[in-house]
């Protein structure tokens, strides 16, 4: 992959990041629901992180 690319890439997953915690307002602690689905759309966005920043292979 072309390394200007790549760059790009780790940008825009990087913002995305910041985007969604900048979003997240207040967190209710004892609802189970909330809690879920802010770890299921942050582990997303730490898996997208993890590919944008992981070596291509040859």
């Amino acid at each position: 992959m072309d390394t200007i690319v790549r760059t790009a890439e780790q940008i825009v997953v990087i913002e995305a990041a910041r985007a969604y915690v900048a979003g997240i307002g207040a967190i209710d602690m004892t609802n189970p629901g909330q809690l879920a689905g802010h770890l299921m759309g942050a582990e997303t966005l730490l898996m997208r992180i993890a590919d944008a920043f992981t070596e291509p292979t040859a």
